[in-house]
């Protein structure tokens, strides 16, 4: 009980660094998320990958036909698209279910609450790793030289993980205190789906509906995506995820400070 009780009362900041280093533990946890999910399947987790090659193919020439787009040019705009989407999509779903999927573990014993956050962090990571594949295929068909602007792509997505990071800590509190913010978040990712460049171009928009782009979603996204398509992503998309990694982190650290300790008394 000593130990538990002095577990209890360390500080956020040791709480936290406590679960970032043990990436034995937390990658363990997500790689057997993974295995389990996919027990006594056929292809495993490769399924994910089939099912979103399919679609891909489906929509490419359909979408390139639809906005009067050259396939070689929009095919690789729609597959990155696609993949970076379901990996926002999911890390953002399963935020929301972060501390409740894991309330065995918390009830049984101390364990740093953030350790659930990178367990669901590697488990889609784990998932992205399996879709991103796809485009190798789709670069290679599209003919996209790559330059040395495709190592902008690293910073980016360091920049995605500290956000998931922050995020899956804020949905994570939120959601297990009010239930019902689980289901206005997945409406509302739904929506931004629509409001992000994933299946348009964003030069299609008219002047007066680009505000769009400031989504931070949009703006993630095209970092992630540009380089990779052999571009460089606009400065105004860097400012304004830097800013709102800031303020991210801000709020995950008020929270986390503020109520961390109430978890277990939440789930």
């Amino acid at each position: 009980m000593s130990l538990v009780h002095s577990n209890l009362h360390k500080s956020a900041w040791v709480d936290w660094w406590e679960s970032s280093r043990r990436v034995d533990i937390w990658w363990t946890l997500a790689w057997f998320d993974i295995v389990l999910r996919y027990r006594r399947s056929l292809l495993g987790p490769l399924w994910l990958t089939l099912s979103m090659g399919v679609m891909i193919a489906g929509m490419g020439p359909l979408y390139s036909a639809l906005f009067g787009t050259e396939l070689s040019r929009f095919f690789p705009h729609l597959a990155l698209g696609v993949i970076f989407w379901g990996l926002f999509s999911s890390i953002v779903t399963d935020a929301c279910h972060t501390f409740v999927n894991s309330s065995h573990y918390l009830k049984q014993g101390y364990f740093p609450i953030t350790l659930f956050v990178w367990r669901s962090l590697g488990r889609n990571i784990i998932q992205f790793a399996h879709q991103i594949v796809l485009y190798v295929p789709v670069a290679l068909w599209a003919g996209i030289s790559l330059s040395w602007h495709v190592l902008l792509f690293f910073p980016a997505f360091l920049l995605l993980l500290v956000n998931a990071h922050a995020i899956g800590l804020v949905l994570g509190l939120i959601c297990t205190r009010f239930r019902d913010i689980t289901q206005i978040v997945t409406s509302f990712m739904q929506m931004l789906m629509f409001l992000t460049p994933v299946f348009w171009l964003p030069e299609n928009l008219p002047g007066r509906a680009r505000y769009v782009l400031w989504n931070p979603l949009a703006q993630m996204l095209d970092l992630l995506r540009t380089p990779l398509m052999g571009g460089v992503a606009s400065l105004h998309d860097w400012l304004g995820i830097l800013c709102w990694t800031v303020a991210t982190i801000v709020g995950a650290s008020l929270l986390f400070v503020k109520y961390r300790r109430r978890v277990v008394y939440w789930l």
